[in-house]
């Protein structure tokens, strides 16, 4: 409740600065800054996200589709309370019946019987593509270690995917769900699970985008931002998933 109570805060106050700044303006308040993480946030990849990828890449491709099956089932924690939201009751519906269908039949998601029956895997949505369709604008562009490009609104939005996310909650944040260390190793293990896999999905793309841009930063700031927009609007984005970074 006290998290709850914060996030609201957080909200309000993000609301109140919005109203002083054009909802599609995108500023870069940071920019010395931002490079600064960014670099910071390369050199980590160098030595250690690129190379766990790599090592992941040999896992069985069974094993890597049963790790991205789970960790994309409980993605719906956050994602089906965002359709409600949005007020996409048609993809409400869809996405909770292929996530009960996948939690009992797929055994906790491990295998994907939903996509079988036709309810194939629609665009994730979370906290700040739904701040977004409210009206709340980007604000500044963000660069967040470890979690990479973000905005001021997607910032909140993040805060919003871990503090309102009941996967979280029962495993963090109640002590009379789980025990406490298991539940902690649980939650942050499934979301490194997803990182990893993430990156290993990107390796070429990554590599790619590097050596075809003038400035890599901007670049992926670009892809960002348009991504996000694409995302609120309800269309295909780029061919780069940023799946991690919303």
């Amino acid at each position: 409740m006290r998290s709850l109570k914060l996030y609201l805060t957080v909200i309000f106050i993000i609301i109140t600065f919005q109203s002083h700044v054009n909802a599609k303006e995108t500023k870069e308040c940071f920019e010395n800054v931002n490079r600064a993480i960014f670099n910071f946030n390369e050199s980590l990849d160098k030595a250690i996200f690129k190379p766990v990828a790599k090592g992941y890449s040999h896992l069985p491709q069974p094993i890597k589709t049963s790790i991205r099956n789970v960790t994309s089932n409980i993605s719906y924690t956050v994602i089906i309370p965002n359709h409600f939201l949005q007020g996409n009751f048609k993809n409400f519906a869809h996405d909770s019946g292929r996530f009960i269908i996948n939690s009992v039949f797929g055994i906790l998601g491990i295998f994907d019987p939903a996509s079988s029956l036709g309810l194939t895997k629609l665009e994730p949505e979370d906290y700040g593509q739904t701040l977004g369709v409210w009206g709340i604008g980007n604000g500044c562009y963000v660069m967040l270690p470890i979690f990479g490009p973000s905005t001021l609104r997607d910032t909140v939005g993040k805060m919003g995917n871990m503090l309102l996310d009941p996967f979280y909650m029962i495993t963090v944040g109640e002590k009379e769900f789980l025990d406490n260390n298991f539940g902690d190793k649980t939650y942050y293990l499934e979301k490194g699970f997803d990182a990893v896999d993430f990156r290993y999905e990107n390796l070429n793309n990554f590599e790619n985008l590097k050596k075809n841009s003038l400035d890599y930063y901007s670049t992926v700031k670009s892809l960002y931002l348009q991504r996000r927009e694409n995302q609120i609007q309800n269309s295909t984005g780029s061919n780069l998933e940023w799946k991690n970074f919303n």
